[in-house]
């Protein structure tokens, strides 16, 4: 269970922020348009997010769509230090997707940028808008490889041997978010 933190208020009343940072793991997609320029723009925007640090990245990978038709995904995996709530992270993740060029014409449609919030911290999310841990990143291969470089203690053996199968490869130059990041790993 979450230790209880210290909650900062915005201005309409909402809170935004805690105290004490939370280890955040954020996937990152996209397979339309300039993909991995568009990942490296995703990590700085949210490298500027109030009280938010990109701590490490995980190599970039590439992957054939999962339930969903299009170009091949670029994916990868941050580490993120933030106080900023669940839902507040949310939001800003969603308005970085926005940026970005992201539309949501139907479930799994091709995409500009898809930025899932897989675990935040060690807490358990159900809400309307947000559920953590996210619910189908056990089924993922595109996920569970990054996750796994970056902490391979949190990742399973046996859901790692489950995704096998799926087409998820290794690209060159895996220091792709040099100078975004504090860590590639």
């Amino acid at each position: 269970m979450a230790a209880v933190q210290p909650m900062v208020g915005s201005a309409e009343g909402g809170v935004v922020s805690v105290a004490a940072p939370s280890a955040v793991f954020v996937g990152l997609g996209a397979n339309l348009g300039d993909r991995e320029a568009t990942l490296r723009s995703a990590l700085q925007a949210m490298a500027q997010l109030p009280g938010t640090r990109v701590e490490r990245v995980s190599p970039l990978y590439g992957s054939a769509p999962v339930d969903a038709g299009g170009p091949d995904y670029l994916n990868a995996v941050a580490a993120l230090a933030t106080t900023l709530t669940p839902q507040a992270l949310l939001q800003a993740l969603q308005a970085i997707e926005q940026s970005a060029g992201r539309e949501r014409p139907y479930r799994n449609a091709p995409r500009t940028l898809d930025l899932d919030i897989l675990w935040f911290g060690d807490q358990v999310i159900h809400t309307p808008t947000l559920t953590v841990p996210h619910p189908r990143m056990a089924e993922r291969a595109f996920v569970l490889r990054p996750l796994a470089d970056l902490v391979p203690e949190r990742v399973d053996a046996a859901c790692l041997q489950a995704v096998a199968s799926q087409g998820i490869y290794l690209l060159a130059g895996t220091g792709w978010a040099e100078g975004v990041a504090g860590d590639c790993f």
